[in-house]
């Protein structure tokens, strides 16, 4: 069943540490995106890529195919990524950004419930076209979030990061009061890792409900810092000339 899926068949628990993902394709497409990164002296645009590769190079991937509560780890690394990559960002490409936070808040949380549709969700585990166009869409919608979220003032902030956090909340706590298993591959394949089907669901929603609010304080707190940061920068030269001695009339 779903031969189709990236990363192959469901591993077992006492395979997932072999499962590594020895694509060539994203192996090369990661590591020259790494080369140019570090190239160009931009860690955090590194730091981005290398939790690409933790997604889809390290057993995590394999994982994903079996347990939800592992697919629940994988997205929240997207989300993190993201962050990475919109902080990466100079100020050009920032400036082309121009999404709202409430549109973006919208968007992203529209893209991300709507992959967890049961129907949805399978069809992406059954079809590599459409199991990209899921990564793409979460890692691309984010994207936009936190580039909102950068752009926007300390209210606007604020409000989108709360909106996030109660979003990922309401869609973990469904996901853990479900009464019955949602999704096919993962309700066959977790009783290899000695869990049931609605058990790993219900991990799953924990995961989402209390560890998905990690990005967005990681998220709230960078972007303070790079805001202070800014703000001291553009202070410094008008103190400086100030505090310079005036030349004599």
């Amino acid at each position: 069943m779903f031969a189709g899926s990236y990363c192959g068949s469901p591993p077992a628990l006492a395979d997932i540490a072999t499962r590594w993902n020895g694509d060539l394709l994203p192996i090369v497409i990661l590591g020259s995106a790494l080369a140019l990164a570090l190239k160009t002296g931009n860690r955090l645009a590194a730091g981005g890529v290398a939790l690409l590769a933790l997604a889809f190079v390290s057993p995590l991937c394999a994982a994903s195919v079996a347990l939800f509560s592992a697919r629940s780890v994988h997205h929240l690394v997207l989300i993190l990524a993201a962050l990475v990559f919109a902080m990466a960002m100079d100020r050009q490409a920032e400036g082309r950004m121009r999404l709202p936070v409430v549109p973006g808040t919208i968007v992203m949380t529209a893209v991300l419930w709507a992959w967890h549709i049961p129907a949805l969700y399978d069809a992406a585990l059954a079809n590599m076209l459409v199991y990209w166009l899921m990564q793409a869409t979460i890692l691309g919608s984010s994207i936009a979030f936190w580039m909102a979220i950068r752009r926007a003032g300390a209210v606007g902030a604020v409000g989108g990061l709360l909106g996030a956090m109660v979003q990922m909340g309401m869609l973990g706590a469904l996901l853990t009061f479900a009464p019955e298993p949602l999704y096919i591959m993962h309700a066959l394949a977790a009783p290899s890792w000695r869990l049931s089907g609605l058990a790993d669901q219900q991990l799953a929603g924990l995961i989402m409900w209390v560890g998905g609010m990690a990005p967005f304080a990681i998220g709230a707190i960078v972007i303070a810092r790079h805001g202070w940061q800014n703000q001291a920068g553009s202070l410094a030269p008008d103190c400086n000339a100030r505090s310079a001695p005036r030349t004599a009339q």
